[in-house]
């Protein structure tokens, strides 16, 4: 029977063994597609990439504002911390409701 710190150490050289089959296979697969781009003159912006990484199509959009401060006019989407003004209306025992836009 194996010591637990033999199996850790098996477990160890197997995922290094993995990552090197994986890096392996990855240069094939990659060899693969650029054989197959070239033979049919297919371009990235053929696949609809243009090759570089995109980021969230949702940040920095805007949301509408969903509730107005009363007094000072000041507006809150309703997302994220809520403002002072919300807090202080709550505290005083009013409801966020009654702000709404």
């Amino acid at each position: 029977m194996s010591s637990y710190q033999e199996i850790l150490s098996q477990i160890e050289a197997l995922k290094v063994q993995a990552e090197d089959v994986r890096k392996q296979e990855i240069s094939s697969a990659i060899a693969e597609i650029k054989r197959i781009m070239s033979q049919y003159d297919i371009t990235l912006a053929d696949l609809g990439g243009t090759g570089r990484v995109s980021k969230s199509k949702t940040k920095g959009s805007t949301v509408a504002a969903k509730y107005r401060d009363p007094l000072s006019g000041k507006t809150w989407t309703g997302r994220g911390r809520r403002p002072a003004w919300v807090v202080d209306l709550e505290a005083a025992g009013s409801s966020l409701d009654s702000c709404r836009i």
